[in-house]
Parts: C-alpha cells; structure tokens; sequence
C-alpha cells in the first residue's frame, strides 16, 4: 500500500524521538531515486533511507544494508557538500500531508552557522526529495519540475520553495464532528468506502474499508441499502475513529497471507478476518524495513530470474511442441496395419490384375461380412511391385512407431524435469539458488556453457537445514541436482525421505540415526516438503514418505528423478507458517 497520512505521523513522531539531535555523517545514494543518510547521536549510530520511488515512497531508519554505485550522483555530492556534518533540529509533518520536513543546522563554508530544511514529499508519482537554503529558496531536487499542464508550482533551484498545494476535499481527521456529520447527510447511494474517500482527504481506501467494516459487519455497503440505524451509528463510528488519531493511539500492524506480506496499517485491521493474519511490529520505522526489504527482494529475485526463466520456458515449449508432434505423427503410424492387409488383398487377387491398372476392388476378406474395398494402384508398377510397396509402407510404419514410442517417452521425461526446473526458479529465494539450477541446466546440455569458457568456480550451496520441534535435523533441496545428492549420497538408509504426492518439489530427509521419527516431526517434514513444492500456499497437500533405502534413480533418469515403494502418505500445510515454528540454519 502508499504510505498514507496518518502513519506518516505516527511515524514522523517516533523518528522526532530517535534522531532528533542526531549528526548527518555520510550521504550516499544507492539508487536513483533514493537517499540514505548515516547519523550519529547520543542513541547511537543508526542510518535513515529516504525514497522517493514511485510506489516506495518512503521515510524510516534501516538496518538493510545497500550496494553502491562505483561513481556517486552528482545529486548525491551536492547533497554530501550540503548535510555532511549536519544537525537535525526537528522532524515535523505540516498539517495532515504526506510530507515531512528536516530542520537541519550547519556551517557554511566560512564556517559561519547556517540553516536547511530537507523536504520529503511522498506523493506518489510526484514523490521528490528537495533541499531548501535558510532563504527559502530550492538548492536542488531530486525531480525538476517546471510548470505546465496539471504541475501548480515550479520545483528548480533557484526558485523560492512552496509546499505542495491543499486539496479541495476537507481533511478527515481535522474536520469537526458537525462537518463530518452534516457532509453524512448529503450522501448518496454510492458504497459507503467510496464516499469517504472521494468526501475526505487524508483517509486511505484500507482505513475507510475498516471503518465500514468495524460499523456495518461489511467493508463497503451501498449507502441506500443502510438502515436508518446503520446511518445514524456511522458519524459515531467516525468521530471514534477521528478521536483515536487525535489521542496518538497507533499500533504498527502488518498483514501476512501464508507468510507473505501485503499490507501494514497504524491501526489492527480486522476486515480480512482469517484470510490475513495480524502481527505487531516494534515500530513504525521497524516495520517499514521489514515490508520494503522483503518486497524489494522479491522484486529482484523476479529481475534476476526473468532471463531464466525465459530461457528454460523456450526450450520448454520447443519439447512441449516436439511431443505433440511425434504424437501426431505416431497415431497415424498405428493404422499400419491397413497397408499390410492391402498387399494381401493384392496378392490374393492378382490373377485378376496387370500392369497399367489404377484401381483394385476387392472383398476384404478381413472385415466381418467381406465388404468391397478399393486400393490405389500404381500403373507403372506391376501387381507384385504394388503388394510389395504396401508391404514396405507396413515395415516402415511398425518400425516408425517402435521409434516414436521410444522418442515421445524421452520427450515426456524432458518436459516433466523442465517443469520441474521452472517450479525451481519460481521458488528460488537468493541469487545462489539461482546460480545453482544454472549449473544444473548446464550439466545437463540445457544452457550453453560461458563464451569466455571459463568453469564456474562458485561453490554450490548446502540443502536448507531446520531443525523439528522435538531435536530432528530436517534437509531440504534446493534444485534437482541438489535432490540427487541429498537423497542418493547424503540421506542414510534409515533416514525417512519425504516428496509431494506427484508434482514438484524438493526432496526431504530427516535425520533420524537410526531410530524412528514422531509423528510431530514427520508432519513438520512433510510441512516443508508442501512449502517447497508447486502447491505452496495450496492448503492440504499429499506428501508421501518412506526409508530413504527404498528410495532408488533409475539408470538414466533426469535430476530429481527417483522411484520409491514401502511408502505412506499424509496431508500437511503448505503455507509459511512451519517456517516460523522450526529454526532454520539456511
């Protein structure tokens, strides 16, 4: 979600607390549009990133760490010249907007004192970072901006700095209870969500979803279909709302699906009900990190793995193709048959035939009642030559047939390890994982080995490693050739092997060293093998288990590729929450 106004000021007053006082010792920018300042103070030392990304527009101090560019903007070392050595003076948020202002104070280069506000405008697309002298002019920006169609104000140096302009709609939370009210009984029949929103500024569609929820059991009930009652509870339910905000009751919450994380608020959200699961953070800052840290490591991962993935979804496609083809091509081949009864229908009637004929109608003495059938002939052959090509026509089709089925089984082996490849590189969570199925694909003739021809030298990583609640050390693979190793060389033959019930996934084992595992650490297992498989977040998924002595590669198979007998099977959850219950040595 936009970092809406009211987190922003419960934010802006945890970071009034922390870094107020605080010196600026180094500027960097990591990304274009990003700013990341190394403070120091009494507290200790702590680093504060500023984003003005469209969509990651943002303010919090961070703990993740930020690779470099080799040359430094020159947006950065104006910056550097102006808030290295810096203090902050204040953190304020003017009125109810998504901005937030540093007061800093400095020295100048005669070393006499001078004061700077940095400005944080978080407005979405017109996020921007400005840097404004004690004379209220602009000393540079993030964005230049110049005055046109839609742009009220201009936003280059030189030029004094206004702030962005008010909006037409009243302020929710600034708004008295009669305007509220009086602007209530003007509604119309639109759904009661959409009325605050459109009515009020500085209330999020998340928020105004909660409050009709919390008021009416729904999260956007059509205001004409309302009871009287309804009606007259929801200027209660807002003033409730507007009181809170007022009194500083904020609680940083996020909101996780199967372990994802889709949402964060300044107040629980119970709309969602058991769909999402509620858990409070440390704070506003604390929060903010964790959300954007995780989602900016999943958007990289889906940057790192797009090139991949394409390369093995073509050679995907190019099998799938191939099969369907020689599919094609081996159903016609099992009518051969009909050629062989033709030569002898030919041979049985060729009294009756001569060089120079076209056409045989014959009984067809194969077919129940003998009915007529007509076979081509070829005039410039001979009776016997023509039994004979059908004869030929026969022998080539049972032989193409025999080397079709050979052909599609190889096929159908290709395409289920390349599916399995690309349920890998979904499910990859480092640049390791990654670099290992590429070492994989490569082995296996699948990607062309480096131009330069030199080896890969980077170690291939272990299997993931848990540890069950009752003391079992619990193995997972990472790629198929990691499945083989974990399976066929790593796992002991009384080790327990687990794998989804027929789709992909990784390989399990659990330690045992020779005893018998409890059904509480088997489920925890089997939790890990549903996780890291193709059906994660998919519910109750069948994972099969047995001693890993049962478990065998057949000469020839793909990676990952095994056989198994002596198994049970057992339904486990293939969401994320196993991941939080086991300690993981990953």
């Amino acid at each position: 979600m936009a970092l809406d106004a009211i987190y922003l000021s419960a934010l802006t007053r945890e970071l009034a607390e922390k870094i107020t006082g605080a010196k600026i010792d180094k500027v960097q920018q990591p990304e274009r549009d990003q700013l990341l300042l190394s403070l120091r103070s009494r507290n200790g030392n702590c680093r504060l990133l500023i984003s003005a990304g469209t969509g990651t527009a943002r303010v919090h101090l961070t703990e993740q760490k930020f690779e470099q560019p080799q040359e430094p903007p020159m947006f950065c070392m104006l910056m550097r010249k102006h808030l290295t050595g810096a203090f902050i003076e204040s953190v304020t948020q003017p009125g109810n907007d998504r901005l937030v202002l540093f007061q800093l104070s400095g020295y100048d280069e005669m070393g006499d004192p001078v004061k700077k506000t940095l400005s944080v405008e978080l407005m979405g697309r017109a996020a921007n970072i400005l840097l404004v002298g004690e004379d209220g002019r602009i000393i540079d920006c993030l964005r230049r901006v110049s005055a046109g169609d839609g742009i009220h104000r201009n936003l280059l140096p030189g030029m004094f700095y206004v702030l962005p302009p008010a909006q037409s709609k009243p302020d929710f939370f600034a708004a008295g209870p009669e305007t509220r009210r009086e602007l209530w009984s003007q509604a119309g029949d639109r759904p009661a969500d959409q009325w605050l929103t459109a009515t009020f500024s500085g209330i999020s569609p998340l928020i105004a979803r909660e409050l009709c929820y919390r008021c009416f059991g729904e999260t956007g009930p059509a205001i004409g279909m309302l009871s009287d009652a309804a009606k007259a509870r929801f200027p209660d339910a807002m003033d409730a709302l507007a009181d809170s905000v007022a009194a500083g009751e904020f609680t940083p919450v996020m909101l996780t699906e199967g372990g994802a994380m889709r949402d964060f608020s300044f107040m629980p959200i119970r709309q969602y009900g058991d769909a999402m699961e509620l858990t409070r953070a440390d704070g506003f800052s604390a929060l903010l990190d964790e959300f954007y840290a995780r989602r900016d490591k999943a958007e990289s991962m889906r940057r790192k793995s797009r090139e991949l993935l394409k390369k093995v979804k073509t050679v995907r496609d190019r099998t799938e193709r191939t099969l369907l083809a020689r599919r094609e091509e081996w159903k016609k081949s099992a009518d051969r048959d009909t050629f062989r009864q033709y030569g002898d229908i030919i041979m049985s009637n060729i009294y009756r035939l001569q060089k120079g004929d076209r056409m045989l109608e014959a009984e067809n003495f194969y077919l129940d009642g003998c009915p007529t059938v007509k076979i081509a002939l070829d005039p410039l052959k001979t009776p016997q030559q023509n039994a004979a090509k059908y004869y030929r026509d026969y022998n080539k089709a049972k032989a193409a047939q025999e080397h079709l089925t050979e052909l599609i089984a190889r096929n159908e082996v290709e395409l289920e390890y390349l599916n399995s490849v690309l349920d890998e590189i979904s499910r990859a969570e480092s640049e390791r994982d990654l670099a290992d199925i590429r070492r994989e694909l490569t082995e296996t003739g699948y990607l062309k080995k480096p131009k330069n021809g030199k080896p890969d030298r980077q170690k291939s990583q272990g299997p993931m490693r848990f540890v069950s609640t009752n003391g079992y050390e619990i193995l997972v693979g990472r790629s198929n050739s990691q499945n083989d190793e974990l399976t066929l060389k790593t796992a002991r033959r009384t080790d327990v092997w687990l794998h989804t019930q027929k789709i992909h996934g990784s390989h399990v084992i659990i330690r045992a060293e020779d005893t018998t595992p409890d059904d509480e650490t088997l489920y925890e297992a089997a939790c890990l093998a549903a996780y890291y498989s193709q059906s994660r977040d998919g519910g109750k998924v069948p994972v099969d288990y047995a001693l890993a002595k049962f478990v065998k590669k057949p000469r020839g198979a793909m990676p990952g590729m095994v056989i198994y007998t002596d198994y049970k099977t057992l339904a486990a959850d293939s969401s994320a929450a196993i991941l939080e219950k086991l300690k993981s040595g990953k």
